[in-house]
């Protein structure tokens, strides 16, 4: 089997793997859903007090909760997709068995990925997402090249989420225990991403950071694209050079890993 069509064949089992919880996936449609009405309510009364709060009008701001919603498992903003999984394989040392496999590490767990995020956009974001448009006005744009640039920021964001949790399971490699770095990876997530808020609205010095973080990639990235508040061609490109250092990062520490492979009690 080609390399192509064995990473092919790795995403498509990602994709089926999530397929099987049916529950967990009901569940999860049902609170991003519920969150999303929460937060829906709360930007509502936001924005009654201060209109145009970080450049947005009230429906762009309602749009962003429900983008938020959907894109929230299928990107593991806090977590929540391969990581642990990996974490635990080099806490028992059957990641050397992975090492030894004839298919990359890195390759391997980002096809798994991009079968769960694929499943996890369309299994759990779609519904949300077509609640939230039916239920309050949003500002969805009706020019196709738009959309499609949506579609490449959110191609973008898969990868830099995924380099950032590559770099944090190979922190087991050094880490007797990856809680830590899980639970810092969820607050720092939800915070950087713009989940609670949009990062337009911080103000300052603190809101160049986060800007300027690889989490913006995540969701106000997209979302400025598919608003109309960011050049889709810089928006790319920031992305993309995240993705790349991110990806670069995870491959010297994952070579590094490998010449210093320390079985952890497996």
């Amino acid at each position: 089997m080609g390399s192509g069509r064995l990473y092919a064949a790795v995403a498509a089992g990602g994709f089926r793997r999530y397929a099987t919880y049916r529950a967990a996936t009901a569940a999860g449609v049902f609170t991003n859903t519920v969150f999303g009405l929460i937060l829906v309510h709360t930007y509502l009364a936001l924005w009654d007090e201060k209109p145009h709060l970080g450049g947005y009008d009230q429906a762009q701001a309602v749009t962003y909760v429900w983008l938020g919603q959907a894109l929230f498992a299928a990107l593991a903003i806090q977590g929540g997709g391969f990581e642990t999984e990996l974490m635990e394989r080099i806490r028992t040392g059957d990641v050397a068995i992975d090492l030894y496999r004839p298919a990359d590490l890195q390759l391997w767990w980002l096809a798994a990925d991009a079968g769960r995020s694929l499943f996890q956009l369309l299994g759990r974001g779609v519904i949300p997402f077509a609640a939230g448009t039916l239920l309050f006005p949003t500002a969805l744009p009706d020019d196709p090249l738009t959309w499609l640039a949506f579609g490449v920021a959110v191609l973008l964001a898969t990868l830099v989420s995924f380099g950032i949790r590559y770099l944090a399971a190979l922190s087991a490699f050094w880490l007797l225990d990856g809680t830590g770095v899980l639970q810092m990876l969820m607050v720092v997530g939800l915070f950087s991403s713009g989940m609670l808020l949009p990062l337009n609205v911080f103000p300052g010095a603190l809101g160049d950071v986060v800007r300027a973080l690889p989490w913006s990639s995540l969701l106000q990235a997209p979302a400025d694209v598919l608003l109309g508040e960011a050049d889709p061609l810089g928006t790319f490109a920031f992305q993309a050079g995240w993705a790349a250092v991110l990806l670069a990062a995870g491959r010297l520490l994952q070579a590094a890993a490998a010449r210093r492979v320390v079985v952890q009690g497996g």
